[in-house]
């Protein structure tokens, strides 16, 4: 469900432009296989993105949980004990996905979230609100901002990232809206409006790309 809404996004992006010159998505992974966390940041550190954005449906503990909500990294808690809950279960993919992220060296954990500057996580706000008031729009929100808790993906340092949850499919109203085609198109029609705003107001640095 999530990868359509992906692969709309990103038809909407390859067919845009800013300030004339033409914009390009990549995804992470066009198929439904597991991406380690550290290799999607890596990907998008690969390609010098000047945007980051990681797009999902979590299963929350109960099925009252509803509406969609956006995150930026934070360095100093979350925003929330949702939040927190969201974050633990994300990272816990890569255990999942067959990558013991324990065995790690701490001090190298440690150094990649220290890189993560305060810089990053305050375009990452920037973008997350307009994002934000952009699926505002034609969804339910979960909470009325940008949340921020530790999600490993947005750890990149010099990437705006930024995590939508579009919707809770433990809840069974909202798992029914995000398998509408027709729902699918609105939600990658709110992200693409809410980028081109974000880059109206923060052009993309000028860079010399080497893909």
């Amino acid at each position: 469900m999530v990868l359509k809404v992906a692969h709309l996004l990103r038809e909407r992006i390859n067919a845009a432009s800013i300030g004339g010159n033409p914009m390009r998505a990549y995804l992470t992974r066009d198929d439904d296989y597991f991406v380690p966390l550290g290799t999607r940041v890596e990907k998008a550190r690969r390609v010098q993105a000047d945007l980051f954005v990681s797009i999902h449906a979590d299963a929350f503990t109960t099925p009252s949980a509803n509406g969609a909500s956006v995150f930026a990294l934070s360095q100093s808690g979350a925003s929330s004990s949702a939040a927190r809950w969201l974050a633990n279960k994300e990272n816990q993919s890569d255990l999942v996905g067959g990558l013991n992220v324990r065995t790690q060296d701490r001090h190298v954990q440690s150094a990649l979230l220290d890189m993560s500057t305060t810089a990053q996580i305050n375009d990452s706000l920037k973008l997350g609100s307009v994002l934000l008031g952009e699926i505002g729009g034609m969804a339910k929100l979960h909470k009325p901002r940008v949340e921020q808790a530790g999600f490993a993906v947005l750890k990149a340092p010099d990437i705006p990232s930024v995590l939508v949850e579009t919707a809770f499919i433990s809840n069974p109203e909202e798992e029914a809206k995000l398998r509408s085609a027709a729902y699918q198109v609105q939600l990658a029609d709110a992200l693409m409006r809410g980028i081109t705003r974000y880059f109206a107001k923060n052009p993309p640095l000028a860079r010399n790309r080497t893909v």
